[in-house]
């Protein structure tokens, strides 16, 4: 022990000796153990987190992929790839019932929806529920902080209405009020008694950047949304996922084949899904059954190749720092030659020598992980505003934890090995009598072959560098494709309120006068142009889609690309949008429920569906052939990205919002029907750009009616914008990481010429004194820089094509192998490395030949 605490005070006695290359060093390291410490944290926080439940090993979820809200017939791809990973409440059951391998399979809300609540006389807010079978608590294996959790009890058709609260909630929406257990809450101006509060820690079954503030039990769907839009009894609507705890000794994979037999059998029990091709289908419906260790990975599925990518990027930032430590450690270590020999000499073995200057290294590498720390806790909290700006209680911490801790201490010993190991090596093999004749003298061959390792690791440097730069580069020029692409709409001086009519107590008789009033007092307000209202508005995420079946067609089959999104619209919501008609008509005040179903359709629309027709005047329908008459087309809009931004234009068709449609008679069809009348979208284009749209726009809904709830209110510029947080986190930190190889490798060619002009003032100081001009000696300087950047563009452009394939499934807009990107890269690269080498180049001209003839 005495022996190690007289290493370490001796190499803090040799970094304190030499404080520019200390600070130096340790800068480089706290960017490059920081900047992949940030990047660890969320990766450690979001893709290898464990739920906080008991023996979380033990749950299993019956599907892998993101399918969400609610999916009808064959959910997702399933139609095409067999994958079934969303189920109806009635299949759920089923499942359930059929497998006793399960000790307990629990059912939970696919989608996480915004609920108006609220308490006694307070005003309502917008808070995220989840509905949960009555089994979900025990088969997570919790209790509660406070009152009860729930019981299969609970979750009946009889049963009360209960509801337990997160404690994040109980905490921040609820003031930490202990009366809460007990009380009354209105959920959608439905009463619902608080049995409970969640345990700390808990935030659900997945990882997500809005956990639930309370839990319902899923029975309780009808109550809460009605029974005209309630989806718990249709048996093809599915929207839960089913989670399990499997008894242990359970073989997985026969019981994932067991369940997939049982998925078939109930498939071929719904006439609905063998119709029309589809038992042909059926066979290759199958289930997977996936690890919910780590709670259902819907965000992980989303965010997790960017993450891992970031990952690759904070490392190799980090190997070109370290690349850049072990050349300082290698010119210190030449530097020190004669008083290693000295000390060898005097009987000090390899061992040692090596033994100090890896404490040393080492010591250097911890002391810029605890700097690194920091740079990590402030990196981490940064990238998580950026990723996530509209988080609500998000799970993942930016403080540093014992796994975060480990993995900065890991990180900085190794840096500290990688960087001093080959100085150590180098400096151990030092010849004594060479060393003792001075530093500067021998012959140029010998100091040649001991820069060697110092000009490898520039070489390393200058390719690792132009990968990132290239990189960067592509990645800002795929989010630049994406933010300015043509949407389609027009986005400036619009808003988007987003409002909840059935949580204020609205039914469906009351709607259309509500709607009045607020189309009536909005288009009212100064500078507005247009006020379109709808169920969702564009490029907000939502979806609604069905398969449309022209009039006079047979239904398609299962196989046939026959979908198409739809919303529900007032008359000027394509005016407030800014979308044309560009054919026929758009809605008028004629359009109303005993008038005929009219609808307008996109461009994409008529070429999918009606390609050598007139589309105006024609009919058609959706899902069924008996309703392929049910609406007339006679307007077409231009075509504009309704959905997800990344995707080509979809079809689309809308309806307007003074037409409800009374023909279904399918229970699953009517219930759509009259859950598309809720609308929760209003679009408010001003003619001007507006200082105090929001208070303009919340007062005017409260004068309108005080209990309707703002669940959201943005400019549509930042709801577009939005689309896009996750490609803008990796575009930014890709040019950071990009501009912070290229100083490092700047730094490491500008120390490396350096100091070979410090090991050749003697020999440059003769050229000068036989005649050699001071633009031949710069010559000579900067041929000696650039051969060795123009090696590692070589490499560098060779590893950039191969990652570039890596990311093409990321980009938007650029190829892979993009030419400019390539070359603005190397054309960056090459001329700071020409500015880095001309400095040393410049300071050789002008050595005194006497002055350097009398250095030694």
């Amino acid at each position: 022990m005495g022996q190690f605490l007289q290493e370490i005070r001796y190499a803090l006695r040799q970094l304190i000796k030499s404080p520019g290359f200390t600070i130096t060093a340790l800068l480089t390291l706290a960017l490059g153990i920081g900047a992949n410490t940030a990047i660890f944290t969320l990766v450690h926080g979001i893709l290898m987190r464990s739920l906080p439940v008991a023996d979380a090993s033990q749950l299993y979820r019956i599907g892998d992929q993101d399918d969400c809200c609610v999916e009808g017939g064959f959910p997702g791809d399933a139609s095409d790839t067999g994958d079934f990973s969303i189920f109806s409440f009635e299949l759920y059951q089923y499942l359930k019932s059929a497998t006793p391998e399960f000790e307990q399979l629990a059912a939970v809300q696919a989608g996480q929806w915004h609920w108006t609540v609220r308490r006694g006389n307070v005003l309502a807010k917008s808070m995220r529920g989840e509905f949960v079978s009555g089994n979900y608590f025990s088969t997570l294996g919790l209790g509660s902080y406070a009152g009860r959790v729930f019981s299969d009890s609970d979750d009946g058709p009889a049963a009360a209405p209960t509801t337990v609260l997160s404690y994040q909630a109980w905490q921040g929406e609820f003031a930490a009020d202990p009366s809460i257990v007990g009380s009354t809450i209105f959920i959608q101006a439905k009463p619902f008694t608080v049995i409970g509060i969640a345990p700390p820690g808990f935030f659900g079954d997945r990882i997500s950047d809005s956990p639930p503030d309370f839990w319902m039990p899923v029975q309780t769907e009808p109550y809460v949304r009605g029974e005209g839009s309630s989806i718990l009894h249709h048996a093809e609507a599915h929207w839960l996922y089913p989670l399990g705890r499997v008894r242990p000794g359970t073989n997985v994979a026969a019981l994932q084949t067991k369940i997939t037999v049982s998925l078939r059998q109930w498939l071929y029990t719904r006439p609905m899904l063998n119709d029309n091709g589809g038992s042909k289908v059926i066979p290759k419906q199958h289930v997977v059954l996936t690890s919910a260790g780590g709670g259902i990975q819907n965000l992980q599925l989303e965010t997790g190749r960017g993450l891992k990518m970031l990952m690759i990027l904070s490392s190799v930032v980090l190997l070109i720092a370290c690349a850049n430590i072990a050349n300082l450690m290698l010119a210190r270590a030449t530097t020190r030659r004669a008083e290693v020999a000295v000390r060898m000499a005097l009987g000090a073995s390899r061992r040692r020598v090596i033994r100090h200057i890896l404490t040393e290294s080492i010591l250097l590498g911890c002391m810029g992980g605890l700097a690194g720390l920091a740079v990590a806790y402030a990196g981490s909290r940064t990238i998580l505003a950026l990723a996530f700006p509209d988080a609500h209680n998000m799970p993942v911490d930016a403080s540093p934890s014992l796994p975060i801790l480990g993995f900065a201490f890991l990180i900085s010993l190794l840096t500290g090995v990688i960087f001093g190991a080959g100085p150590a090596w180098l400096s151990s093999h030092a010849q004594p009598a060479e060393a003792l004749r001075g530093v500067n003298r021998g012959s140029a061959a010998v100091r040649d072959r001991s820069m060697l390792p110092q000009k490898a690791l520039v070489v390393i440097q200058a390719a690792l560098s132009l990968v990132l730069l290239a990189g960067a580069i592509l990645m800002s020029k795929s989010l630049a494709n994406l933010e300015n692409q043509k949407f389609g709409v027009t986005s400036s001086n619009r808003y988007v309120l987003h409002f909840d009519p059935s949580g204020s107590g609205y039914g469906i008789d009351r709607v259309p006068a509500l709607y009045r009033r607020m189309e009536d007092r909005f288009a009212a307000l100064p500078g507005v142009s247009a006020v379109g209202m709808a169920l969702y508005s564009p490029l907000e995420g939502d979806n609604w889609g069905e398969c449309v079946i022209q009039q006079g067609h047979p239904a398609p089959g299962p196989n046939e690309q026959c979908g198409s999104t739809w919303d529900r619209v007032s008359a000027h919501f394509l005016e407030s949008v800014g979308v044309p008609i560009v054919r026929g008509r758009g809605f008028n005040d004629q359009d109303t429920a005993s008038t005929p179903q009219v609808v307008v359709v996109n461009q994409t629309f008529v070429k999918k569906f009606f390609p050598n027709v007139d589309p105006i005047g024609q009919h058609f329908g959706i899902d069924l052939p008996q309703y392929s008459g049910a609406f007339e087309i006679v307007g077409v809009f231009a075509d504009f990205k309704m959905n997800n931004p990344r995707d080509p234009i979809r079809p689309v068709f809308l309806r307007a919002l003074s037409q409800p449609y009374a023909g279904y008679k399918e229970p699953m069809m009517s219930s759509t029907e009259t859950q598309s009348m809720f609308i929760n979208s209003v679009v408010l284009a001003f003619n001007r750009p507006q200082e105090n749209a929001d208070a303009l726009i919340r007062r005017t809904l409260a004068e309108v009616d005080p209990n309707l709830t703002v669940m959201d209110l943005r400019s549509m510029d930042a709801q577009v914008a939005g689309n896009f947080n996750q490609e803008r986190l990796i575009a930014r930190l890709a040019t950071l990481f990009g501009v912070l190889a290229l100083i490092l490798a700047s730094v490491g060619l500008y120390g490396t010429m350096s100091y070979f002009v410090a090991q050749r003032t003697n020999d440059i100081g003769i050229r000068m004194a036989l005649g050699a001009s001071r633009s031949g000696v710069v010559g000579m300087v900067l041929r000696g820089a650039l051969w060795q950047i123009g090696i590692g563009l070589a490499l560098g452009i060779i590893a950039a094509l191969a990652t570039g394939h890596l990311v093409a499934n990321q980009l938007y807009g650029v190829g892979s192998y993009d030419p400019l990107s390539l070359a603005g890269a190397t054309i960056v690269l090459g001329l700071c490395a020409t500015a880095a080498g001309f400095i040393p180049a410049r300071r050789a001209s002008s050595i005194e030949p006497m002055k350097a003839l009398r250095i030694q």
